[in-house]
């Protein structure tokens, strides 16, 4: 393909044109144009406005015959125009350097700024401005690291599709809940035949309650999406999920909207539940469904390695924190 970045055809056929216009128009003020006496009959045969004319003819004069002083000079912004105000725009670059993209910057502002939050074109716009419209390596690092140092300082939680085909002769659709401890990997999951917001609840807190049984997981707080089935900001009260944690002391932190790789490692353990057990596979039934993905929660969490807890198992990373 071309690489029309350093094209100047436009500005010079631009200029060409001006150039030629003051031409024509010294030659009718010292009455010595072939077809125009008045300088009217000039402005409309090229359909010119005197004005105009008059503008770039004396920038061109006062340049001492510059060619660039016939290009479209480029104005400031009007006044009371709807441009961002620059210390909105300075939230924006603060915000992206952390390595947030345009639709987290909005909803993080939107609480704050209300209608003055700029749109995510607009924050687009801005970033593009100030050369940060793409993700450097220093922020693409700062979006990932979440770091925790104790088990049960943050838990996961998220809810997972099987396919219609994954038991055999079932057409109903069923889904698994897991509940991950950021720290140790250590995850617990289970097969629920809806999504209903009270058959999640109920999911989750036997995560909750195996964890700690097994292991003595004690989760101070829980990451969650933002949909229906674990999450109601507006009527926590009333919410099975909310009230699940209010109950049991559980902070409830929600992931940033647009974003689900802020609650990336329980998505890597849908990646890795898939790879191991569930691409490929069909069950006669569901009983047995649920019995292979216990048998596999047992191996996940005392047998297998993990490439982020630096080739050791969950159970490894927790019985290292409890010795140091």
């Amino acid at each position: 393909m071309r690489d029309n970045r350093n094209d100047r055809t436009i500005e010079r056929n631009y200029t060409q044109k001006w150039r030629f216009l003051i031409s024509e128009y010294l030659l009718v003020k010292a009455k010595r144009h072939p077809k125009f006496r008045f300088l009217q009959d000039f402005y409309a045969f090229h359909g010119v406005n005197r004005q105009t004319f008059a503008k770039y003819y004396n920038r061109y004069l006062a340049s001492g015959g510059d060619p660039s002083a016939l290009l479209p000079a480029k104005r400031g912004p009007r006044w009371r125009t709807r441009r961002t105000l620059p210390f909105i725009e300075q939230l924006v670059l603060a915000h992206r350097r952390k390595g947030n993209n345009r639709y987290e910057i909005f909803a993080i502002l939107k609480p704050t700024l209300g209608e003055n939050t700029p749109k995510p074109t607009t924050i687009y716009a801005i970033c593009e401005r100030h050369g940060l419209n793409r993700l450097t390596p220093p922020m693409q690092q700062s979006k990932r690291r979440i770091i925790k140092t104790r088990a049960g300082e943050l838990g996961h939680l998220d809810c997972h599709y099987l396919g219609k085909d994954q038991i055999v002769g079932s057409a109903r659709r069923r889904y698994i809940v897991c509940v991950l401890d950021s720290c140790t990997r250590l995850a617990w999951a289970e097969v629920v035949d809806d999504l209903r917001s009270l058959s999640v609840m109920f999911a989750a807190l036997k995560g909750i309650n195996a964890l700690n049984a097994e292991y003595g997981v004690r989760f101070e707080a829980l990451l969650t999406d933002n949909g229906p089935e674990v999450a109601s900001r507006a009527n926590a009260a009333g919410h099975p999920m909310e009230r699940l944690l209010v109950e049991l002391g559980i902070k409830h932190r929600y992931t940033r909207p647009y974003r689900p790789q802020t609650n990336g490692k329980v998505e890597r353990f849908w990646r890795t539940l898939n790879e191991d057990v569930l691409e490929g596979t069909t069950f006669e039934t569901a009983e047995e469904l649920k019995e292979e993905l216990g048998l596999y929660l047992l191996y996940y969490n005392t047998e297998r390695p993990h490439q982020g807890l630096g080739g050791r198992t969950p159970l490894q990373a927790l019985q290292d924190l409890s010795t140091n």
